[in-house]
């Protein structure tokens, strides 16, 4: 499989995708009587602090997992399909939205008791798991599910999307570093037409980027197969138990069909997460973890996917990042709220959400909206198919997408120390084309983190 893809000349075809919709930016509500509202600093700047290195997180039964997260967006795009599959949960969590600075999470495990406000806790690698991209000062937890992760400064910095110039790749690892200077902002964006096909022969010149609707200058632009970081996040509540066979084999094609240098983790989620396998390409490893179904209790979907993101900005080592999440009901266990999670995704570089729903009609309405919004906030894609059968041909379709994506950086006409949540908007032009739609980010919370951009 080509590792660096090319600008192709026509466009290719993919299932049809979702129509693109407008989602206005989170409105910033404090997150605890101790935090600041979005509006006056970002997420991103206020660290979130983990529990210390040896302070005892989550216990789980000798099958469970767990992880960790955050992130942003820009032109959303949602799905029409209806779903069938019946599901079980109460309503989108009513609490306010995500706050600016966070208070240290206490080390218990979600449903413990903990207040509304709190983040949930990091996510640990399990004894087993080998994180073959792991933090190179080698800091990882492996003394078994209930200890935190290590979260090493430098390279929780690593993973932040923020950069200048681009200087000379560095060799780290066995794989090529592009660094960027600080103050620009890194944008991952999938081009469509009016028929919802992809297109991938764009120059430079194609684009015009918006930031609080004023023109920004465009600074690099690359398109190129660039490895990511992925996280596989699967629901593992009782109403999967029939659904994980073919959940499982969608996700491991997603694998096979992205770039071979993708490093990737697996979280299994029902009222707790459970980080089941780190970082690592061995399709074996991933396979074994995502065979650990324990399907019963409720439904954390937001806390699995805030976890599962922070994961991906401490331990990530490339800086692209993506989340693929796979869920049959409604958010019923989760301390974060459907705004509270959106607004911490969309921290600085956080990760392009795709989400499928296997939703039956019940609760369809709300948790349709969930998946919609965390995707279309994120630049990423909710689908909704009417049977799990449609999964595996989804996957495929999400693998595409990400593999053929722009990468265009620019540095804000507003520096970053101006705190407060920024819209972003990207336009394409071209002769030959009508209408093009540009999906990516629609928003973030602008941070001070270096990152890097793995590429062969």
């Amino acid at each position: 499989m080509a590792q660096g893809s090319t600008q192709q000349q026509s466009p290719s075809t993919v299932p049809p995708q979702p129509p693109v919709t407008s989602v206005p930016p989170p409105a910033p509500v404090p997150l605890g009587t101790q935090q600041q509202a979005p509006s006056t600093q970002s997420p991103s700047s206020a660290p979130t602090q983990s529990p210390a290195v040896n302070t005892p997180a989550t216990q789980k039964p000798a099958t469970a997992p767990s992880p960790t997260a955050t992130t942003p967006t820009t032109s959303p795009s949602s799905t029409t399909a209806p779903a069938s599959t019946p599901q079980s949960g109460s309503g989108i969590g009513s609490q306010a939205p995500a706050a600016a600075q966070q208070q240290t999470p206490p080390s218990s495990g979600i449903g413990a008791g903990e207040g509304p406000g709190q983040a949930p806790p990091p996510i640990t690698p399990p004894p087993s798991a080998t994180t073959q991209s792991a933090p190179s000062n080698g800091s990882q937890q492996s003394a078994g599910q209930g200890s935190a992760p290590a979260s090493s400064g430098a390279n929780g910095q690593q993973g932040a999307s923020a950069g200048g110039q681009e200087q000379q790749p560095s060799n780290e690892g066995g794989a090529f570093v592009f660094r960027a200077e600080v103050q620009e902002v890194t944008l991952h964006a999938t081009v469509l037409d009016d028929k919802q096909r992809l297109v991938t022969n764009l120059d430079k010149t194609a684009f015009t980027v918006f930031e609080n609707n004023q023109q920004q200058t465009i600074k690099s632009f690359r398109h190129e197969d660039i490895p990511v970081a992925l996280g596989i996040v699967i629901d593992n509540s009782g109403s999967m138990r029939e659904k994980r066979d073919k959940v499982n084999k969608a996700a491991i094609n997603l694998v096979r069909a992205s770039n071979p240098n993708d490093q990737v983790f697996v979280v299994n989620f029902n009222d707790e997460y459970y980080l089941d396998q780190d970082f690592t390409a061995n399709i074996n490893k991933l396979k074994e973890a995502l065979e650990k179904v324990e399907s019963r209790g409720g439904t954390a979907l937001y806390d699995a996917i805030v976890a599962s993101a922070d994961h991906l900005k401490k331990n990530a080592k490339l800086d692209k990042k993506v989340l693929f999440v796979v869920t049959d009901g409604e958010d019923n266990a989760s301390r974060e709220s459907l705004e509270q999670a959106i607004a911490r995704l969309q921290q600085e570089n956080g990760p392009t959400v795709y989400a499928i729903g296997l939703l039956g009609e019940e609760k369809q309405r709300r948790a349709r909206r969930a998946l919609q919004e965390i995707a279309a906030r994120t630049g990423g894609v909710a689908f909704l198919p009417r049977t799990v059968d449609e999964v595996d041909e989804i996957s495929s379709s999400v693998a595409h997408d990400i593999r053929n994506q722009y990468t265009i950086g620019y540095q804000p006409t507003t520096p970053k120390s101006v705190p407060g949540y920024r819209t972003i908007r990207v336009e394409a032009k071209a002769r030959g084309y009508g209408k093009l739609t540009v999906r990516t980010r629609t928003g973030y919370y602008p941070g001070q983190e270096r990152g890097t951009s793995g590429g062969q």
